[in-house]
């Protein structure tokens, strides 16, 4: 195949149509990926905002029965994965999982080593700092943010509260989505790019060999044809008609020189003839 015109012509044209797609296929799908990942991020950290201005009023008001509540109607949501908070010594006082109240955080995890580092905590932190992706207990992708719960003077000049001023930070809340629906996405997404990158290199590749096989193959078919018949009769035809430019010069130049082949030894064919009759 690679010995033919054929494929020398077409197998490198198909060769570079695949990559090319392949290349942009997967650079597309690299930027999407990353576009869906944040915002996916901002969703949360919107949520987590949310929440920290829905509670607000509980927490100056003291009012922890609200507060728990808020948590565990948006823990209860679709979607939410785990929704808490706790406070600066780490120990979770609202969750909408019971079983984690009044639960010691780890400092070292993923969640917490990004503020607990060094010697002294860092109390702020960009949005997609905040985030971090993980796999739950039950084998579910999740993407959540820490959210720092600021000490606002309207706190620490409460008449309820005993928090300093000094006092940056009064514990974090922790909210946690699932990607599960991302995920699915991106699967479908991944299986629609790899059916329109197949459609494409068929479309491509097939409309490459129809322009090929009907401007170049075809016109040269005719031409080895009209050569190889040339080649076997001195009465040979006529170039083809409705050659391509390029290939008419090349038929009518052969058409030429053979003519003047032909003529030139039937030419010498009459002098011997004539040569031999009058005995020259």
């Amino acid at each position: 195949m690679f010995a033919t015109l054929v494929g020398k012509a077409l197998v490198p044209v198909g060769l570079a149509v695949t990559g090319f797609m392949v290349v942009c296929c997967l650079i597309l799908y690299s930027v999407i990926r990353e576009d869906l990942h944040r915002g996916e991020i901002v969703h949360a950290s919107n949520l987590a905002d949310t929440i920290l201005k829905s509670a607000r009023y509980a927490m100056h008001n003291s009012d922890r029965e609200m507060l728990a509540t808020i948590i565990r109607n948006v823990g209860g949501q679709k979607g939410v994965d785990h929704v808490r908070i706790f406070n600066k010594r780490g120990i979770v006082t609202f969750s909408a999982t019971a079983g984690e109240l009044n639960r010691q955080v780890d400092k070292h995890a993923e969640g917490c080593i990004v503020c607990h580092r060094g010697t002294v905590p860092v109390t702020t932190l960009g949005t997609m700092e905040q985030a971090r992706s993980f796999i739950n207990s039950h084998g579910m992708g999740v993407m959540a943010i820490t959210t720092p719960i600021y000490n606002e003077p309207e706190c620490s000049s409460a008449a309820c509260h005993v928090h300093l001023p000094e006092q940056k930070i009064l514990g974090t809340l922790d909210i946690g989505l699932s990607r599960t629906e991302l995920e699915k996405s991106l699967a479908m997404l991944r299986i629609e790019m790899l059916i329109f990158t197949v459609m494409s290199l068929i479309l491509t590749i097939g409309g490459v060999t129809a322009l090929l096989r009907r401007n170049v193959f075809l016109p040269l078919q005719r031409l080895r044809h009209y050569v190889e018949l040339s080649a076997e009769d001195d009465d040979f035809p006529e170039p083809p008609p409705h050659l391509p430019h390029d290939l008419d010069i090349i038929a009518t130049s052969y058409y030429n020189a053979k003519k003047d082949s032909v003529g030139s030894r039937r030419n010498s064919e009459s002098i011997d003839v004539v040569n031999t009759e009058h005995g020259v």
